[in-house]
């Protein structure tokens, strides 16, 4: 639990920093924290799939989870909801309202692969590497946040908290029935979905990063079948 623990310390740390700071943080020094945290994703993104290539017992699986999930995404139009829904909450929070910031800052924290990928890894082997990235994100986020909304921010932190440590503990519970194999599967789809979310952040290319979602999926049930 320690990578959900130092990432729920950030947000609280990042709030508190954003709230002392209290008339916002410049365009351009958001641009370039956002820009290094790119270059971080892509770097840990592209180890994550490329390190576990060697490992994987169906070398085209991770194609297939690929295309696949990222059709039913499409299908779904799951980042786009996701867009939309915290566009909504954001216009809501013209007048600086806690509870729209508030919701918004939880969409961010909790939905993407670093957040729901992070703390199952955490749980089967032990590193804390994709937990350690978000918690940087989470970070800059919550300072920005917190310099617009105010310290009440802070509440999201442990909804996080939460939210991260069921999926811990679910892993936990679970960890017999993840092999290896399956777990190197599941960390090349999700370091191509992290590295994904690393070129948005570097504005290279906006690859619709919650689409792909479902592809995590699609490794499990192949070796449920299988």
């Amino acid at each position: 639990m320690i990578g959900t623990i130092v990432n729920t310390c950030a947000i609280i740390a990042g709030t508190l920093i954003g709230a002392l700071l209290n008339r916002g943080i410049k365009e351009k020094y958001k641009a370039v924290l956002y820009n290094g945290l790119g270059l971080a994703s892509l770097a840990i993104g592209l180890n994550a799939a490329m390190s576990n290539m060697p490992k994987s017992r169906y070398p085209v699986l991770f194609i297939l989870a690929i295309a696949l999930g990222g059709v039913v995404g499409t299908a779904l139009d799951i980042d786009g909801r996701f867009r939309r829904l915290v566009e909504r909450r954001a216009r809501r929070g013209g007048g600086r309202s806690l509870a729209d910031g508030l919701s918004t800052a939880i969409l961010l924290y909790c939905i993407g692969p670093l957040s729901m990928l992070g703390p199952v890894i955490s749980a089967l082997n032990g590193d804390n590497t994709f937990l350690f990235t978000n918690a940087t994100l989470d970070f800059v986020s919550s300072t920005v946040f917190a310099s617009t909304y105010g310290a009440g921010m802070v509440l999201a932190a442990p909804v996080l908290f939460c939210w991260q440590g069921l999926f811990y503990m679910v892993a936990e519970v679970s960890s017999g029935a993840v092999s290896e194999a399956l777990m190197a599967e599941l960390l090349i789809v999700g370091g191509l979905m992290i590295t994904a979310s690393g070129l948005s952040l570097l504005g290279i290319k906006d690859c619709k990063t919650l689409n792909f979602l479902p592809s995590l999926a699609v490794p499990v049930v192949w070796f449920l079948v299988a």
